[in-house]
């Protein structure tokens, strides 16, 4: 797509009449407005005050490029602006802003539209072209102006084999314009004194020219130019120069000097003292890395709605059911928002965002729908991680094969091509592949428990604290509940006593473990651990997920041994609960011993937090 396709003569401004910032917002969303590219000038005008509030787009050289993206956009256009006099525009070189390239992107974008404004936003580094828009006295001048400049992008310089290189990162919070302008001032001015330099762009269209292990390997030093969260890990050991986006664009030379003469501390990674600001939070790769998107994404949905829920039984046993004696209209909205809408979420959230980990934002959609499929087809939580891994990697195949299609397809990849085939294949696949074997895995289960529950009440206690310990919330975990829940028809209270208690161990047990073995976890585990005690008081055993996920030798057996207990001695003391739910809320409604119930959940919990204590390790960094 050609620039001159979103700058159009209607959105060309020669003659502004603005003196202060505010103004000029105002007067080029005007124009924006009367071509029909916006609905809602308020809306478009705070989404471009929200972004300055972030940086001033005032990049100095007489430019300004205010920008957002946002649904009140109705066609990706620019409008043009210039002032003779020029503009107070608080710009980095505190000087006035004489250009205007006002950017309006819809929120679904396609790379065609985001690749355009990124070549806008190249030309506008260019003095000779500055000078040229300066002097153009008339819209054909401007259009004319434009497409003289307007090429398309080369190929990216291969560093393959090349040594004392230097790599770079971009990135804006919009990802429209400053990401690619700071990209390219510094591979001109990389060029101007003849460095070999790669810059992968963090655009609003997902990362182009990711950088490669080799490429980080053989580089003298790492420039981070940006003012959003990029990936940091994989930096570790190298001397990495972190400033904002900005500096990319007004300081690249010495930027550039830095990284030669490796004037920046070393990456140390999440462990050392160097941790990056911008990336606080641990990084794993592989499996973990991908899961662990998914989980720390769902769990909000978790608790929210595990909370809810929990509030709702407090109105009695069916009170969100129309028709019972204690029906309550508030009850039934607790329960319609947390059980029906936000743990509805659950499953189609953890695979979207773990397909989201793997492949970037062209898996999305598909692992949201896989993890719909999942859901509605009895596979549960372990079918929502099968399909989010699934969209994931299948969307890693489409663009490979993808890679081969002419360059003129490109701007239809992302917005037909992958959610297209990544949705029919993803579907397909799980529902003639995955969701029947994993729904036969769950049924057999439940006959299993069945037949156990003749036997030893002891041992049926301490089988349904292992499973709801096993995948904490999975489809073992599932199957246990729906056991008790079944039992319940048929007037036998006591296995859903023992499963509520057994869920509720491998949270509080977390909990009670970061409180006395601090040395054994991280400051962030921690702090993570003081939520676990709400959700565990609350019986959200998915609370407990993110510490199985990241040492699931230690904490999944510590946490099963935890259940096992509590099971085994809800079922000893002869425990019934009528209510198909746990936690603090119901604890007054059980039959046959309110103390020991919380006894039998006390011990447990102080067995997972014991043996967690004895199986983990002191952590080396504490950070």
């Amino acid at each position: 797509m050609k620039i001159t396709e979103l700058l159009t003569k209607p959105t060309i401004l020669l003659t502004m009449t603005s003196a202060q910032k505010e103004q000029a917002i105002d007067e080029l969303t005007e124009v924006l407005y009367k071509a029909g590219k916006i609905t809602d000038k308020n809306e478009f005008k705070a989404a471009i005050v929200n972004r300055e509030e972030q940086s001033t787009t005032g990049i100095g050289d007489g430019i300004a490029i205010p920008h957002a993206k946002v649904k009140a956009v109705k066609d990706a256009a620019i409008v043009f602006g210039k002032s003779k006099a020029g503009v107070d525009y608080q710009s980095l070189d505190g000087q006035p802003a004489h250009l205007f390239f006002m950017i309006a992107a819809p929120e679904g974008a396609n790379n065609t539209h985001l690749e355009a404004l990124a070549r806008l936003s190249s030309i506008l580094m260019n003095q000779e072209a500055r000078e040229k828009l300066l002097n153009a006295d008339s819209p054909e001048t401007v259009l004319d102006i434009i497409n003289s400049y307007d090429h398309e992008e080369e190929e990216e310089q291969d560093l393959s084999g090349k040594k004392n290189t230097v790599v770079a990162v971009t990135g804006c919070p919009t990802g429209i314009a400053h990401t690619y302008m700071a990209a390219d001032s510094l591979k001109a001015k990389a060029a101007e004194m003849g460095v070999d330099i790669k810059v992968e762009t963090n655009g609003s269209g997902g990362a182009k020219n990711v950088l490669t292990d080799e490429e980080i390997e053989n580089a003298a030093a790492v420039i981070i130019a940006a003012d959003i969260n990029v990936k940091m890990e994989r930096f570790k050991g190298k001397h990495v120069i972190q400033v904002p986006v900005a500096d990319g664009i007004r300081k690249p030379q010495q930027l550039i000097e830095r990284a030669l003469k490796q004037d920046a501390p070393v990456y140390k990674g999440v462990s050392g003292k160097e941790e990056a600001s911008s990336d606080k939070k641990e990084t794993r790769t592989g499996f973990y890395k991908h899961l662990m998107n998914g989980v720390s994404n769902m769990l909000p949905f978790v608790v929210g709605g595990g909370i809810l829920i929990a509030i709702c039984f407090m109105f009695g046993y069916n009170s969100f059911k129309p028709g019972d004696p204690t029906y309550n209209k508030f009850a039934e909205a607790l329960m319609t928002i947390g059980g029906g809408n936000a743990f509805g979420l659950i499953v189609p959230v953890l695979a979207g965002f773990i397909a989201l980990s793997i492949a970037d934002r062209p898996a999305f959609a598909p692992g949201m729908v896989g993890g719909m499929l999942a859901s509605s087809g009895g596979a549960g939580f372990l079918g929502g991680m099968i399909a989010g891994f699934l969209a994931g990697y299948v969307i890693v195949l489409l663009k490979k094969l993808f890679s081969k299609l002419p360059q003129s397809l490109e701007g239809i990849k992302s917005i037909l091509l992958y959610p297209l085939f990544g949705i029919a294949i993803t579907g397909f696949i799980m529902l003639f592949v995955v969701n029947k074997p994993v729904g036969i895995l769950n049924k057999a289960i439940a006959h299993w428990l069945t037949d156990l529950g003749t036997g030893n009440a002891v041992l049926l206690g301490i089988v349904l604290g292992l499973m709801m310990s096993f995948d904490m919330g999975g489809p073992v975990n599932k199957a246990a509940y729906v056991f008790g829940t079944g039992l319940l028809a048929s007037g036998v209270y006591q296995p859903m006593a023992a499963i509520m208690a057994a869920g509720m161990i491998p949270p509080l047990g977390i909990a009670i473990a970061t409180t006395l073995f601090k040395n054994k976890f991280t400051t962030q585990e921690r702090d993570a651990g003081k939520a676990c005690y709400i959700m565990g008081l609350s019986f959200i055993t998915e609370g407990a997920i993110p510490f199985a996920a990241s040492d699931p030798l230690r904490v999944i057996p510590a946490a099963m041994a935890g259940s096992a207990v509590a099971g085994a001695l809800s079922m000893a003391f002869g425990i019934g609960l009528r209510a198909p739910h746990g936690g603090i809320f119901v604890v007054p409604l059980v039959e046959h011993g309110v103390l020991q119930y919380a006894l039998a959940i006390l011990a447990g919990a102080v067995v997972t937090a014991v043996l967690l204590g004895i199986l983990k390790k002191p952590v080396k960094n504490k950070i």
